[in-house]
This record gives C-alpha cells, sequence and structure tokens, in this order.
C-alpha cells in the first residue's frame, strides 16, 4: 500500500543515485519499473527502547517486472540524499548486505502501513464519518440508514486504541521505532499528503500505475467488492434522489459532507474533499468510498498483519542500528544487531496477532441483521448485493486453489462489516 510511483526502465542503476535524479526520467523505455518512495520519514523523531537509541530509515526501493511478471526488488537506497555514503544496494551485492538493505525497507514500510494507511486512513477517517452521520443524519435519513450499519463498534474500538495501544504506556510508545512523538509526526506529514482520489480505489490504482500489474489481487478482488458496493449505494441513492436538485437541496446532508471536510480532513483543499454535494454521482462516489474505507479497506490493511508481520524480520516494528554507510563490510552480525530486543520483538508479534484474529461476534460485509430500511425495492437491492459479494467470494476461492500463498484479505467472506479491531 506504499506510494507507487510507475516509472520506466532504468539503465546503470547503479551508477545514479535514487529518486534524486533527472536521468530516472531521461534513461526510460519500457514501463516495467516502480518506485516505492519512503521519504515521509525523513526527520521523524526517534525512540529510545531498552535505553537503546532506535532508527528509522527512509528508503526509496526500486521494483522491476521481469519476465516472468513478477514484481521483484533491483535496487535498494536506505537514505533520500545521494552521496557515497548512502550506496545503492543490489542483489548482485554480497547475500548479508542485500538482506539488510532489504530488511531496512520492510521497517519503513510497517510505519507507513501502520500508522497512515492503516491508522490514519481507516480508523480515523472511519471516525470522522461516524461522528459526522451522528450529529447531522436523523435515524430516519436514507444515507444514515445506508451508513450506520458499518459503523458498529467503530468508536468504541477507536477509542480503546487511544487507551490501550497508543497511550504512553501503550505498545506504539514503548516498542516502535517512532514511538508515540514520532507516529504523530508521520501522521502529520501524511495527512497532508492524503487524497480523495486516493481513498477511491479505481483512481487510486489508476494513478498509481497499477491497472496491469499482473497478480496484484489487492486491485483485482478489491475492484469486484468496489463495484458491487457502487452498484448497491446507486440502487438505493436513486430511490431517495431522483435528480440532483433533491440532493442539493439537503441541509442535513450538506452538514454532514461539510462536518466531514472540516473535522475529518481538516479543511485542506487539497485532499480534493468535497465541501458539498451537488449531484447523485458524487452522493454515490463518496458514500462508496466511505462503506469500502470501513470494510474492505480495513481488511486489506488488518486482516493480514500477522500472516506477515508474524515474522519479525518481515516487518520489524523498530531497528537498533541506523543504515550502514558501505556495503562492502556487512555481515549476519550487522543484521542481527539491528532487529529489536526479544521483549521488543514479543510486543510487536502480540499486537499484529490480536489485531488479526476475529472477533466472537464477527459480522460479514452487508449479513448485519438490523434492518433499517424497510422500502421493499431497497430489501430487494440488499439481497442483489448479499448474492453478489456471494459469487465474487467463489471466484476468489476458485482462483486461491492450490496457490502456497492464496489471498483471502478481500474475500467477502473474510469482510468486517465494520471496524471493530
Amino acid at each position: 500500500m506504499i506510494r507507487i510511483l510507475k516509472l520506466r526502465v532504468v539503465t546503470e542503476i547503479a551508477n545514479i543515485g535514487l529518486g534524486h535524479s533527472s536521468q530516472n526520467v531521461l534513461m526510460c523505455k519500457s514501463g516495467n519499473i516502480f518506485l516505492c518512495d519512503y521519504s515521509r520519514l525523513a526527520e521523524v523523531p526517534t525512540n529510545v527502547i531498552n535505553l537503546r537509541p532506535q532508527y528509522i530509515p527512509a528508503p526509496f526501493c526500486l521494483l522491476f517486472k521481469n519476465k516472468e511478471d513478477k514484481l521483484v526488488p533491483i535496487a535498494i537506497q536506505l537514505q533520500q540524499e545521494p552521496g557515497e555514503n548512502n550506496p545503492v544496494f543490489l542483489p548482485s551485492d554480497k547475500e548479508e548486505a542485500w538482506l539488510l538493505a532489504k530488511t531496512h525497507v520492510r521497517a519503513a514500510d510497517f510505519i507507513e502501513h501502520q500508522f497512515n494507511f492503516h491508522l490514519l486512513r481507516t480508523h480515523l477517517l472511519a471516525e470522522a464519518f461516524v461522528l459526522a452521520t451522528l450529529r447531522h443524519l436523523p435515524s430516519v435519513h436514507p444515507i444514515y440508514k445506508l451508513l450506520i450499519p458499518h459503523m458498529r463498534y467503530t468508536l468504541q474500538i477507536n477509542t480503546l486504541g487511544r487507551e490501550k495501544l497508543i497511550s504512553e504506556k501503550g505498545p506504539i510508545n514503548m516498542y516502535t521505532s517512532t514511538g508515540r512523538a514520532g507516529m504523530e509526526v508521520v501522521m502529520k506529514k501524511a495527512m497532508q499528503a492524503v487524497k480523495y482520489s486516493a481513498l477511491c480505489l479505481p483512481e487510486d490504482i489508476s494513478a498509481r500505475g497499477l491497472d496491469k500489474v499482473p497478480n496484484f489481487y489487492y486491485r483485482d478482488d478489491g475492484m469486484l467488492v468496489w463495484e458491487a458496493l457502487s452498484k448497491y449505494v446507486l440502487g438505493v441513492v436513486d430511490m431517495f434522489y431522483p435528480t440532483d436538485i433533491e440532493v442539493a437541496s439537503d441541509e442535513e446532508l450538506q452538514s454532514w459532507i461539510l462536518d466531514i471536510y472540516k473535522h475529518g480532513f481538516l479543511e485542506l483543499d487539497s485532499t480534493g474533499i468535497p465541501k458539498a454535494l451537488t449531484s447523485v454521482k458524487e452522493v454515490v462516489k463518496f458514500i462508496t468510498m466511505v462503506i469500502f474505507t470501513m470494510t474492505a479497506q480495513h481488511s486489506a490493511l488488518n486482516s493480514g498483519q500477522f500472516d506477515f508481520g508474524g515474522w519479525l524480520p518481515n516487518s520489524p516494528n523498530s531497528l537498533q542500528a541506523g543504515v550502514p554507510q558501505s556495503k562492502e563490510q556487512i555481515t549476519e552480525a550487522d543484521l542481527l544487531l539491528s532487529l529489536p530486543d526479544i521483549n521488543t520483538s514479543v510486543w510487536g508479534m502480540a499486537a499484529a496477532w490480536i489485531a488479526s484474529k476475529r472477533s466472537g461476534d464477527f459480522v460479514l460485509l452487508s449479513q448485519h441483521r438490523e434492518q433499517y430500511f424497510s422500502e421493499p425495492e431497497v430489501l430487494s437491492l440488499t439481497e442483489q448485493l448479499r448474492a453478489e459479494l456471494k459469487e465474487i467470494s467463489k471466484k476468489i476461492k476458485e482462483r486461491n486453489e492450490g496457490k502456497d500463498l492464496p489471498y483471502t484479505y478481500l474475500d467477502p467472506e473474510d469482510i468486517e462489516n465494520s471496524i471493530t479491531i
């Protein structure tokens, strides 16, 4: 989920710095290189754990779509500014050096994943959606009825997170390389970069140049779910807003979107979030985004945390050594000294396990028992959505058969109906 910028083939990678050279554009020719840029992590305050200072890399990672249609890393630069003490690591380097460089990238990805994409763009944005809904939409309002099933327990889990997870004695402050202070800096930077288009899956995929990347199941499965939700939302909205005039004249709806703009997106015009909704098309798009964020997007970011983060070297919650200034003398000992202490690792694994664990009263997407609508037409649309999600689940299961690493996180049978963990 990191910001991936589509580039083209770059030759002589070892001779240039990544990300700060016009040669990256001038030497382009075939359209199969992607750049992961973690510049947001530069100069973020670092934590002290067990009396030892921790470290945060801000790398570039260049990925190449090879002849086998696999996206593989081909070059890593661990600091933003190129220079003699900031080498470009390559797969042809000594095994320990290349592995250490990849571990630093994964540590950077842990921070971006947890604090930007997971916490900020699902939990906290969902909280803004919930509060605006409770403030401005009465329970008889059709948009309230559309959204409220997807808001179950969200305020409760966010309150619990503030008390237990990101508090002074919580694991984020005690056992991550950023601590709470660094986390806040990352999130402030990330908030400045949030775009409405990036919250809408079709636009996000297109903007990042990921339309044709092979075996990208987040895109494939996510688009199926997005389209099913959009079709459902369109059917419901069309019933209550026959024309754009009804949308523009709905004062409660306009107060709702203005509250989200002000308190959810801090009145930042750069986000592209609308201050008002003036057409049926705008309402359908925005409501689809809200529901997708509070269901499928959170599932994609949350459900696989232990699968990929339970093995700490694959997702280190902290690093005890800074980025190497040379790649010539790196040994296995350098890698081991970089990884978190045992107690830090245990807390990271435990948090990933708890977050990935399905609750006892888990409710699947669209399978809530409460009926907020009584109109036969809406009830029929709901049944159609459930049938379509069942077909999507069947298709995903068939695709996953025989795979060593099946992708299940956007299977509707694994998507929760709201953010509850």
